[in-house]
C-alpha cells in the first residue's frame, strides 16, 4: 500500500521542483512550535500562510510580535486559499527582515469573490524567534 504526501500549502519547492511535503516544510513549525520555530522570516511568513490554509489562530497569534498582536483571531473556515508567491525576502539586519509576497484567496460562500493580497510584511527577531510585526497590504478583488 502506498503512503501519501500531503504537498505543503505554502508550496515551497524542494531539490525536484516540486512543493515540500506539509511535515518536512510548515509542518514542522505549526505542529511543533515550542521545539522548532522558523529559522527565518520567509519561513515565518510561509509558515503563517500555512496556518490560515489550515486555520490555526493558534499558531497566527503566538507568532506575532506581541506589540501589535491583536487579542483574538477569528477565521473564517469556508475561506479558500489558492496560492502563495513570495516575490522577495530582504534582510534588514541579524533581527529584522521584510517579505514581499501574494496571497490568493476566495471569500467565503458560493459567490465568493476572489482576492489578490499583496503584502509587504515585517518581522523581528526576538529570544531567538521570528515574529510577525507588521505589513503593508493592497487587496484586490477579482
Amino acid at each position: 500500500m502506498a503512503s501519501t504526501v500531503t504537498a505543503c500549502p505554502c508550496g515551497r519547492p524542494g531539490e525536484r521542483g516540486r512543493p515540500l511535503p506539509y511535515e518536512a516544510c510548515c509542518g514542522r513549525y505549526l505542529d511543533h512550535w515550542d521545539d522548532c520555530p522558523a529559522p527565518d522570516a520567509e519561513s515565518l511568513m510561509r509558515s503563517r500562510y500555512t496556518a490560515f490554509v489550515r486555520g490555526r489562530a493558534d499558531y497566527l497569534l503566538a507568532t506575532w510580535d506581541v506589540a501589535d498582536r491583536p487579542p483574538s483571531l477569528e477565521l473564517d473556515p469556508a475561506t479558500r486559499w489558492l496560492g502563495l508567491e513570495v516575490r522577495e525576502v530582504k534582510n534588514l539586519g541579524l533581527d529584522a527582515a521584510e517579505v514581499e509576497f501574494i496571497a490568493r484567496y476566495r471569500e467565503a460562500g458560493q459567490a465568493g469573490r476572489a482576492v489578490r493580497l499583496h503584502e509587504r510584511s515585517r518581522f523581528r527577531r526576538a529570544g531567538g524567534r521570528w515574529l510577525y510585526a507588521s505589513g503593508a497590504m493592497r487587496e484586490r478583488k477579482t
